[in-house]
């Protein structure tokens, strides 16, 4: 789902009128491009395959996991998989921990993914309960999977390095200085980390989560 362009433009139109570095931001570098998850399991598994490997590894890993489940998106088939099919695709004993936490909590309805709570500080702690999926995850999700405008990964470096450089600041801020500088972005701060790491990808580095 992500943030619609419609609606991404219209919050950065209002980034650039609260605070004017957005706009020299924008001249500098352009408007950025939404950035759109599927919404659900597959995701958040996907994300749980990707943490701590390269983009390939992980497209490779998952591959291979989405052809021996048959269905991705059930996850009732990574229930049923053993131990021994799970690192035959690539998963370590850690990361199939983690997948079967997310599969348990999904399957049992525990945790109902069409509908978390409408408070984001309350749907991260729902996401959290996840092993494996820290506050980062989470709110990455909620920005690019459900489009929830107003969430503001203040711990994600390059979102703390960008919103620096475009404040003009002498040194990176902490995430609790990024977290305070952000507040009277409120309610655009989807839009400032959509930027931010349309900012720092300007500059030359890979850092936007996938």
């Amino acid at each position: 789902m992500g943030l619609p362009a419609d609606q991404l433009d219209t919050a950065m139109i209002a980034l650039c009128r609260i605070e004017p570095a957005f706009a020299r931001g924008v001249e500098r570098v352009g408007m950025p491009h939404p950035r759109v998850s599927a919404r659900g399991y597959a995701t958040l598994l996907r994300t749980i395959v990707g943490q701590q490997v390269s983009v390939a590894s992980a497209a490779a890993v998952y591959g291979r996991l989405a052809a021996a489940m048959g269905d991705i998106d059930d996850p009732a088939r990574l229930i049923a998989a053993s131990d021994e099919d799970l690192r035959a695709c690539g998963l370590s004993r850690q990361k199939s921990g983690y997948a079967r936490s997310l599969a348990d909590l999904v399957a049992s309805g525990a945790l109902d993914l069409a509908n978390l709570p409408a408070d984001d500080e309350d749907a991260i702690a729902e996401l959290v309960r996840i092993k494996g999926i820290g506050r980062w995850s989470a709110e990455i999700y909620l920005l690019f999977a459900e489009g929830r405008p107003d969430i503001w990964p203040a711990g994600d470096l390059a979102v703390q390095i960008e919103t620096g450089r475009i404040l003009g600041l002498p040194e990176r801020p902490s995430e609790k200085q990024t977290r305070e500088l952000a507040e009277r972005w409120r309610p655009y701060r989807g839009a400032a980390a959509i930027f931010a790491w349309h900012h720092y990808g300007a500059s030359g580095k890979a850092a936007v989560p996938v």
